[in-house]
């Protein structure tokens, strides 16, 4: 597979990814309005089904259901991820107030649905969501990650992301937490 970028900015990311079948057409972008509310809501739940974990303790349905919520601009955003107009995947960041680290937000939800995985998008969606962050003013972006979500720290590392003591406690066991500068 090939991957052209047109470009990464504040905003939008496009981009024609070159597969043996069939051209893609990649878009990774905040949401736009209640209709794509509903569609990060849709790959957000498909995210926590995919989890071997128990999300309660984050309040995981409360947080769907008042979507955007913390995601919310100017101090947030949520990111979806398109191929060929269909969304594939998703990101988020937020503000994270009283960790070590001064002007940070916390990168969450970083997910593509197996139907597209392969074909850089998460490595697309964190980029934007880097991108976006430091838009919003950011210094440091802060994350945790399951300790079997091999892919994910890959890609995280890959952007630039070191693993740091926790910021907050978190009862999932071998979790690990990561932080890139901005």
């Amino acid at each position: 597979m090939f991957l052209f970028i047109y470009g990464v900015s504040v905003g939008t990311l496009s981009c024609q990814a070159m597969t043996q079948e069939t051209p893609l057409h990649i878009q990774v972008r905040l949401y736009q309005g209640v209709n794509e509310l509903a569609l990060a809501r849709h790959v957000l739940a498909q995210y926590g089904d995919s989890l071997s974990v128990d999300l309660s303790f984050q309040h995981f349905e409360d947080e769907l259901v008042s979507l955007p919520g913390e995601y919310a601009q100017p101090n947030g955003g949520l990111l979806l991820a398109f191929v060929n107009g269909d969304v594939a995947g998703c990101c988020a960041f937020r503000p994270l107030h009283d960790v070590d680290y001064p002007n940070a937000c916390e990168m969450r939800r970083l997910f593509v649905v197996k139907s597209a995985r392969g074909a850089g998008l998460g490595g697309l969606l964190i980029e934007q969501c880097m991108v976006e962050a430091r838009a919003a003013g950011y210094m440091h972006m802060l994350l945790e990650v399951l300790q079997d979500f091999e892919v994910a720290r890959h890609l995280y590392g890959s952007a630039g992301f070191v693993e740091v003591p926790p910021f907050y406690f978190s009862p999932l066991a071998g979790s690990q937490f990561l932080m890139a500068h901005l």
